[in-house]
């Protein structure tokens, strides 16, 4: 008797132990898509990501506090250091590198200044999106504030 965990070939393909073929590599497309939604997987991204629509360049601490208001459902004057600089120190230590990563937005690190990067647009149609369902709250919060 085999006991041997590991798959057997046969004909191009790789069997499991339980007869199946091992699943086809996922498409490109499909996988765009998958990072893309881990993008958007964090509401801190998701906020910074709306701020984008209002205005292209932010300061990280002008972001920060805004983030921090939105979060609290608080004006911005009202914000204090505390808070915001819980926030400040999420956005760059988590969030802000992974958008980067993406090329989702840019991050000058002396100035702190945060811009639209060549995937912000793409990022921000699919969080359009979502928002009906996934974030509606969020995103209604979001507008709310640019329209005050």
């Amino acid at each position: 008797m085999d006991d041997d965990v590991g798959g057997e070939e046969t004909g191009g393909t790789t069997q499991v132990n339980d007869g199946r073929p091992d699943p086809a590599p996922l498409p490109d497309e499909l996988l765009r898509m998958d990072s893309e939604f881990a993008v958007l997987s964090h509401p801190r991204r998701r906020y910074l990501l709306y701020t984008l629509t209002e205005n292209p360049t932010w300061t990280l601490r002008d972001l920060a506090t805004k983030v921090a208001a939105w979060e609290l459902d608080i004006h911005e004057e009202t914000v204090k250091s505390k808070q915001r600089d819980q926030v400040y120190v999420s956005l760059m230590h988590a969030h802000v590198p992974r958008l980067v990563d993406h090329d989702v937005i840019t991050f000058d690190r002396e100035s702190e200044i945060i811009s639209k990067a060549q995937f912000a647009d793409q990022i921000l149609k699919v969080l359009a999106g979502m928002g009906g369902s996934v974030d509606s709250n969020l995103q209604s919060h979001a507008e709310r504030g640019y329209h005050e």
